[in-house]
């Protein structure tokens, strides 16, 4: 398994890159970030999304030593920039790594996210890593459907922080052994 210190390479799709994030991204990612849908969907992304955010987002996932490696879902052709969200791991110990990630709302219902998330896990797999586990919340039906359709298995409820809602809200676990 790669640590973020290692180089952190594209991951290409049919219709996306996966590429690591570039200060240059901030702007998109307030945006994107800032509509109370996304935040709502999210344990950690605040509303309203406050300045300076997004770039100490991008700063801390990017720093020497970062254990989390996150990508930008970027939908742009010829090297603009059309990131529409992001995709990133968390190592959790013992081989196994945590999946999160958000579309901004104007690229809903397009399989954006299933590709996305798909990406990752060949990534993750060829990467060394034995399992994958998510955690959505309960009302985000879509997010739990993405992630049946990728393969991963439901493995309980529980309850997870939402920064924008202020709230505990339930949530719905799962997990994909990678091999």
């Amino acid at each position: 398994m790669a640590t973020a210190a290692h180089h952190q390479p594209d991951i290409v799709t049919a219709r996306l890159r996966l590429r690591p994030l570039r200060p240059r991204d901030a702007a998109l990612i307030a945006l994107h970030a800032g509509d109370r849908r996304v935040a709502a969907a999210t344990a950690l992304i605040p509303h309203p999304y406050p300045p300076g955010a997004a770039e100490a987002f991008i700063e801390r996932v990017t720093a020497p030593g970062a254990t989390e490696r996150c990508w930008a879902i970027d939908a742009g052709e010829g090297g603009g920039n059309g990131l529409i969200g992001t995709i990133g791991l968390e190592p959790a110990g013992d081989g196994v790594a945590a999946i999160g990630y958000w579309v901004a709302p104007a690229f809903w219902n397009v399989g954006y996210a299933s590709e996305a998330v798909e990406g990752l896990i060949a990534f993750a797999a060829g990467d060394g890593w034995r399992a994958l586990t998510a955690e959505v919340f309960q009302d985000n039906l879509a997010s739990a459907k993405v992630l049946t359709r990728a393969g991963f298995a439901w493995e309980g409820e529980g309850e997870g922080h939402s920064v924008a809602r202020g709230a505990m809200v339930p949530t719905f676990r799962y997990r994909l052994d990678l091999g």
